[in-house]
Parts: C-alpha cells; structure tokens; sequence
C-alpha cells in the first residue's frame, strides 16, 4: 500500500473576510432598535421587546450561517513534500538571564 499523503491545513481567514458581515448585522441590529422605540413611545411596550426579539431570533443564524460559511471557505489543505514536516517553527522565547532580577 502507498504512503499516505501528510497535509498542512492553513487558514488564511482576515478580518477583512468578514468586515462586511459585521456591518450588516449590525445596521439589522440597529434597525430594530429603532423600531423598538418607535413601538415603545406608542404604548405599545410588549410589540417594542418582541420586535427586537424577534429580529434577533431570525437573524441569528444567518449571521452564523454566513460566519461558518466563510470560514470554511478559507481553509485550505496544502500537502507537503518528503522533506517537509508539520511541526511548526518555536516560538523565540526571551533570554532567561535577561529576566533575572538583580539586587
């Protein structure tokens, strides 16, 4: 049976990515609030908490929906060659001496 093929899985996922998913939840959110106290200043509290409620409810998962999405789109699975490995570079830790306080 033939080696099996190692892979390195990377994610090239930026803020970027996601920025304007961000902004249009947040211009849903907003919305709502308004229409929230647009209810509430007509006497009708109940309409103005379900409102918001409801809003928040239904666009919940279409915010995760588009997140989750996103973010699978942007990982990618780069095999590697025979000389390759999948151990990461280590990180430079500081120099011990240097920490030592001295009195």
């Amino acid at each position: 049976m033939d080696k099996l093929q190692r892979y390195r899985m990377v994610c090239t996922l930026t803020f970027g990515d996601i920025y304007g998913q961000i902004v249009i939840w947040l211009i849903v959110i907003f919305l709502s609030l308004a229409s929230a106290l647009a209810l509430w200043s007509s006497s009708r509290h109940i309409y103005a908490l379900a409102t918001v409620g409801l809003i928040l409810v239904l666009s919940l998962p279409f915010l995760l929906f588009a997140f989750v999405t996103t973010l699978l789109n942007h990982i990618e699975f780069v095999p590697l060659g025979q000389e390759e490995t999948t151990r990461t570079s280590p990180v430079a830790a500081p120099n011990q001496e240097t920490l030592r306080v001295t009195t």
